[in-house]
């Protein structure tokens, strides 16, 4: 991030030492840490909030494109709509044909008389 050297840092130590003096020295550079590791949290978790938008935008493009495949809406068009759809419009003739899928009995119906009770 900077380029600052060695020599540099040394540099400015001493400046720093003979401006603040030996008294307040280490005061100074308690407080100069603390808020160095308070940006550095800043900073580390504005990245992490970045990271996190760019994962749930991958990931809605993923669903996306995956929703977007035709195959996958005609089977799942197959798979739900249309024996929902049968049987809304014609319950005994879907049941029957879904009875005669399965190789079982189709279903009885109840008797007429039942239907008056």
């Amino acid at each position: 991030m900077f380029d600052i050297g060695f020599w540099e840092i040394i540099f400015i130590l001493v400046i720093t030492l003979l401006v603040v003096g030996p008294e307040r020295l280490p005061r100074i550079a308690r407080t100069a840490g603390l808020w160095v590791g308070k940006m550095r949290g800043f900073v580390a978790s504005v990245k992490a909030d970045i990271d996190q938008e760019l994962a749930t935008e991958e990931l809605k493009k993923a669903l996306a494109k995956q929703a977007s495949v035709p195959e996958l809406e005609e089977l799942i068009n197959e798979v739900t709509g249309a024996p929902l759809a049968a049987m809304e419009s014609q319950p005994e003739t879907a049941r029957n044909k879904l009875a005669d899928e399965r190789n079982d009995k189709p279903a009885e119906t109840p008797a007429a008389d039942d239907k008056e009770k």
